[in-house]
């Protein structure tokens, strides 16, 4: 099914794509020693020392945006701020509302910050899975999804934008689409995959996609939280792929369950990846938004873009 982008700006020919960041949790602990309990990056929007330290880090990508004439998403360091995994780090509903809210002030903050330097910006409410996104826990419906995540996404939706990240059944992320069209915001679902291409409930991506453009399509579809050569396992060539719009790849080849149980970084080798994601463009031949996910840092993206002196501009 098509459907008429929403943000004119991401798919504007004048620009390559839009550069967005890497793995946020694991450079925060893996490279500058900040704990994240429960893998929660929010809770630094409440802190001057966090901000700052956040501020520094999207830095980082706008300088690869620059040289790379690209246009830059700022997504906000909300992927677990939702009700079960906030309440694990004592944010009750309230203070949950308020942290997303100031989490997309923040965003459009840097957003003006890189205004004069970068050609577009644009601000993304990052919405994480109801689970732990990397195994199917409970089942749920897509309107018991569409409930929980009502909650976050209305008060994400001063963004340009809310994208749904590493979701591992379709269920789940028509439940997203339909939270946002009930806020009135765009949207974008991003699946996550195993090895063999698939989500983590066996579905392939092409049966995925299907099911949720049947139900509630959503502007585009992204896929997250997996290794390129994991990504291009689930392609099969299909008009379908015409809607991934994005891909946020990891550096490393391991299974989620060997991430999972990684006590050491596995970072990969950023030319490495870059060469393994032209490979996965080739396919996936609309690309419009490029960036990582976990074991990856500025250096990576910058690969991804071409442009690896601009990481420690």
């Amino acid at each position: 099914m098509s459907v008429a982008p929403a943000l004119p700006a991401l798919h504007d020919p004048a620009l390559p794509g839009f550069v967005t960041d890497g793995g946020l949790e694991t450079d925060l602990i893996f490279h500058h020693g900040v704990d994240l309990p429960q893998f929660a990056a929010f809770p630094l929007v409440d802190d001057a020392a966090g901000r700052d330290l956040l501020t520094t880090y999207y830095d980082g990508y706008a300088r690869v945006a620059a040289a790379a004439s690209a246009g830059l998403l700022v997504e906000t360091p909300t992927w677990r701020a939702n009700p079960d995994w906030a309440a694990l780090v004592g944010y009750d509903a309230g203070a949950l509302a308020r942290v997303n809210a100031d989490a997309v002030g923040l965003a459009r903050s840097l957003a003006d910050r890189y205004a004069a330097d970068v050609p577009a910006v644009l601000v993304v409410g990052t919405v994480g899975p109801w689970g732990d996104g990397y195994v199917v826990g409970e089942a749920v419906t897509a309107e018991q999804a569409r409930d929980y995540h009502a909650a976050q996404v209305g008060a994400l939706a001063g963004a340009d934008l809310v994208a749904a990240y590493t979701l591992t059944t379709a269920a789940e992320a028509v439940g997203a689409v339909l939270a946002a069209r009930g806020a009135g915001v765009p949207v974008a679902v991003s699946f996550t995959v195993e090895t063999d291409g698939r989500l983590p409930d066996g579905s392939t991506l092409s049966a995925a996609v299907a099911a949720v453009e049947e139900a509630a399509p959503p502007d585009h579809f992204l896929v997250n939280c997996a290794h390129p050569t994991h990504v291009l396992a689930g392609l099969d060539g299909g008009a379908w792929q015409e809607r991934v719009l994005g891909t946020r790849v990891n550096a490393s080849t391991l299974s989620h369950a060997e991430l999972d149980a990684a006590e050491d970084l596995d970072d990969g080798d950023p030319a490495r990846l870059r060469a393994e994601q032209e490979q996965l463009a080739g396919q996936l031949t609309r690309l419009r938004v490029v960036g990582g996910c976990c074991g990856t840092d500025v250096r990576h993206v910058a690969s991804l873009w071409g442009v690896p002196g601009a990481a420690g501009a």
